[in-house]
């Protein structure tokens, strides 16, 4: 059975109209294959199905990511440093003597 189409006329703000184009155009989507997915969800879940974003980090990560950068780049630069070995990073931190009497920090919950 050959599939029917129909065309549907929506009246919406032209902003609104231009900044949804830009979104989807972002997720590899245009506004009649956008639409087409709405409707088929509709009609699967019998109601409005779902919400596709594109989501916007908070201020609070893009401040963390900020400062991660920061540490990273003062690593690079030879003013901060770095660790891949936790055992090598509490030797640097604590007393020697202290390191090799105490292999575990009780504050930490952890071994080393």
């Amino acid at each position: 059975m050959a599939s029917l189409t129909s065309a549907i006329n929506v009246q919406v703000d032209a902003n609104d109209k231009e900044i949804a184009t830009n979104i989807l155009k972002d997720l590899g989507l245009n506004m009649s294959t956008a639409i087409n997915m709405f409707v088929k969800q509709i009609i699967k879940t019998n109601g409005i199905p779902f919400e596709v974003t594109n989501p916007k980090p908070s201020r609070e990560l893009k401040k963390a990511l900020k400062e991660g950068n920061k540490i990273i780049k003062e690593i690079e630069e030879g003013k901060r440093t770095g660790y891949h070995d936790i055992e090598q990073m509490f030797k640097d931190i604590l007393d020697e003597d202290w390191y090799q009497n105490f292999k575990i920090c009780h504050w930490y919950n952890f071994t080393i």
